[in-house]
């Protein structure tokens, strides 16, 4: 009979058990202690929740207190020296020295770079590697947690990422090829699999994602070097796991490594199937992704049965295994936490637990298909129901999209002639500075939020509140010196969440929280129908803290790609056109607060390079969507109204000019992680409008000193003419306390001052 199976199961708990458990032990409020406590507690509760869902062996070690990345890194001793000491000493604490940096005790250390994990909305730390690098198994994490497991009575398979896709993800700090380490970091893999062996593991999940990716020779002789040495030794059986696109011209090479099982997505890639199968070798087992791990919609039944059965026919039970298309860590955990959703729209969507519970429900058919009927109706009558629903579809928004021309979506002056005219309407120094827009969310804030959303605090009380946090933000910019100011957007959630309730076509969870880094969690919206905004969403508080201050103040959006895909996304029409149709909404709020008189309009974009195809031979079709989509919102508004926009922990050397088409008169990215590396694109190509590369991670707690902003702002300054440059951090400040926003921020604005005290004449034109 087919087994089901999962690839990786949500750690943060339904409840978010996790991210008060780490941040309690981060503010010394809980002890290390407390903390591994809580996560055997999640542990536990999950593999239980899978074996009663219908999982046969869940997975182990797909758990992880910050990132499975960074776990991978710690494991083999992938631990830069600057970390060494702290993480000698006390391995908990040079742990989050790695993923969040570490100043104390006379010890200033960085972060790791962040970015993203292929083409997800989730974070990972990018482990730091050097020419001559050695590796050492550091921590048995994968042995241990498969023992904890077992003690409580659950078989596991232990997952691990592969270690090809490792060293793809890695960086080398000076320039060497990153593969060249790859014959120093085998021994580690095989010694861990034996210990896994001994300790009884039947099968290791090896995660190779990189499979679906464009590889060139090196890599994929990689891949061969790798798993030689893999096979030579004393080790579990190991199911090779892809996910997020196909195979492509990577089949021949991953059916011939020596695993014993192979995981393929046959939601991103259905089309592989056939080729899977004829090419599979004798024996090996075969674990089909038929529901979605990455999006929140019920697979209709009949679609995943007829997938089933035919790889069933083609290889037999006994080697078939039925999963999610990938780790079900980017869904939340269980929907039956969503006592709010109306009866229909519930009927639409599947969570972790539910995905479980669809995957055994095909496998029960597959074994006894009139036994299962009555289940399958049922759900196969909710998927329908979803069809035919009249608050999906809109015609009136159709039309809108259909009616696109060329005009709609172009600025028609170029940006030296607007950057004239919006000098003229701003008046602002060379090197001005601002913010990428939120700041502090303190708990009063928030507390303030939950009790107006939960109606202990009355609609006038609670935007008196939002007006007096509004004023005492806008004040303390000025006294700080920033030349752009910002509302600080006390009145918001969630960057995307603000936005979909306030138009058409969304709906929101209370308990729907997915992992984007660390203890950062969000609560994507749902995406069901067709998009439109029924009023302004933005305005009024912006025009308020206008009112405020002589000084400019940026209205704050976030971009069409970026609500697109931060939300769980409908999946019955193009994504392209739920894009655009975000675009024309976004594009009436522009120009709404351009005629509040609003100046400066930041659209922000860090999704932008996220969603790429993970294939080139794709890329040009998203984006030529994409900042279709942007410019869409964008290019409603006169000359001397300046758009800026962000984006942030995203490689997009490779999209520059993609990134220049949007015609942004200003863009801020993130390179304080990078120590400014991500400049390079522009040594290559000359970026046209005005830039803000970020001068200090907001991701750390850390302060940066004024010497150390001002030495970024050099490195800036040799690859960007100074008429270009702005200064600003690289991400919103809403996750930071005032003490050290303050502190930062001072430092940044007397950097940018004595820069520009030094600047020629010249430099302003």
């Amino acid at each position: 009979m087919a087994t089901v199976s999962t690839l990786g199961f949500p750690r943060i708990g339904a409840k978010r058990e996790l991210k008060r458990a780490v941040e309690a032990y981060w503010q010394g409020r809980d002890t290390a202690q407390a903390l591994a406590e809580t996560a055997r507690d999640l542990r536990q509760r999950h593999w239980r929740l899978q074996r009663e869902a219908g999982v046969a062996v869940p997975p182990s070690n797909d758990f992880s207190l910050y990132d499975q990345v960074l776990d991978a890194a710690f494991c083999v001793d992938a631990v830069p020296a600057r970390y060494r000491a702290l993480a000698d000493a006390d391995p908990l604490a040079g742990y989050f020295a790695l993923a969040r940096g570490h100043q104390r005790d006379g010890l200033d250390l960085h972060a790791l770079e962040m970015t993203k994990w292929f083409d997800t909305n989730y974070h990972y730390l990018v482990p730091e590697l050097q020419a001559g690098q050695t590796f050492a198994l550091r921590d048995d994490k994968p042995v241990r947690e498969y023992l904890e497991a077992k003690a409580g009575g659950i078989e596991t398979r232990p997952v691990l990422i592969g270690p090809v896709t490792l060293l793809w993800l890695s960086k080398t700090v000076d320039g060497s090829d990153r593969f060249d380490l790859l014959d120093a970091l085998l021994p580690v893999y095989v010694e861990l699999l034996g210990r896994l062996a001994e300790a009884g593991a039947a099968w290791v999940q090896i995660d190779e994602p990189a499979l679906v990716l464009d590889l060139d020779d090196r890599v994929r002789d990689a891949y061969r070097r790798a798993y030689a040495a893999l096979a030579g030794a004393p080790r579990p059986k190991l199911l090779l796991a892809t996910y997020f696109g196909a195979l492509g011209d990577n089949l021949a090479l991953a059916q011939s490594l020596p695993v014993d099982g192979l995981h393929v997505d046959l939601v991103r890639a259905p089309e592989q199937l056939d080729d899977v199968l004829a090419s599979l070798p004798e024996g090996r087992v075969f674990s089909a992704g038929l529901i979605d791990g990455r999006n929140i919609w019920r697979t209709h039944p009949d679609t995943a049965l007829v997938v089933a059965k035919y790889a069933r026919d083609a290889i037999g039970d006994e080697r078939l295994q039925l999963a999610p298309s990938c780790s079900l860590l980017h869904v939340p955990v269980d929907l039956l936490h969503e006592k709010a959703l109306d009866d229909e729209l519930r009927g639409w969507l599947s969570f972790a637990k539910q995905k479980v519970e669809e995957l055994r429900l095909i496998a029960d058919a597959l074994a006894d298909e009139k036994a299962a009927e009555a289940g399958l109706a049922e759900v196969r009558g909710q998927v329908d129901s979803r069809r035919r629903s009249a608050r999906v579809n809109r015609p009136e928004v159709a039309a809108r999209v259909a009616a696109l021309d060329a005009g709609a979506a172009r600025r028609p002056t170029p940006w030296s002639r607007r950057q004239a005219l919006q000098q003229e309407t701003l008046g602002l120094p060379v090197f001005p500075t601002t913010t990428i827009g939120s700041f502090p969310q303190t708990l009063d804030v928030r507390e303030a939020r939950a009790r107006f959303k939960s109606g202990k605090l009355a609609e006038a009380e609670y935007d008196a509140f939002i007006a007096a946090q509004t004023e005492a933000c806008v004040r303390a910019q000025e006294a700080i010196g920033l030349d752009v100011l910002v509302h600080g957007e006390f009145e918001r959630n969630d960057m995307v969440e603000y936005f979909g309730e306030q138009l058409d076509g969304f709906a929101f969870t209370k308990n729907g929280w997915v992992q984007s880094y660390g203890s950062r969690c969000v609560k994507p919206p749902i995406v069901y129908g067709d998009v439109a905004r029924p009023a302004p969403m933005t305005v009024r508080w912006s025009q308020y803290a206008q009112s405020l201050t002589p000084r400019p103040m940026k209205g704050m959006l976030t971009g069409p790609v970026t609500i697109l895909q931060w939300s769980f996304v409908r999946d019955d029409q193009a994504r392209a056109q739920t894009c655009r149709q975000i675009a024309f909404a976004l594009r009436d709020e522009v120009t709404d607060l351009e005629a509040a008189g609003i100046r400066i309009i930041q659209i922000d974009e860090p999704a932008l390079r996220e969603g790429l195809p993970l294939r080139r031979a794709d890329w040009q079709t998203y984006l030529d969507w994409a900042v279709e989509s942007f410019r869409i919102s964008a290019s409603g508004v006169r000359d001397d109204t300046q758009i800026h926009t962000h984006m942030c922990y995203s490689e997009f050397n490779d999209i520059i000019e993609a990134v220049a088409d949007m015609d942004a008169d200003a863009i801020s990215i993130e390179t304080s992680r990078s120590r400014m590396e991500l400049l390079d694109a522009f040594v290559k190509f000359k970026y046209p409008n005005g830039i803000g590369p970020g001068v200090y991670d907001i991701h750390s707690p850390r302060v940066p000193g004024e010497d150390e902003i001002a030495e970024l702002l050099d490195k800036a300054r040799a690859v960007i003419p100074a008429h270009q440059l702005w200064v600003n951090p690289d991400c919103g400040l809403k996750t930071r306390a005032w003490p050290e926003t303050r502190a930062a921020l001072k430092a940044m604005v007397s950097a940018a001052r004595k820069l520009r005290a030094q600047a020629a004449p010249a430099d302003a034109a």
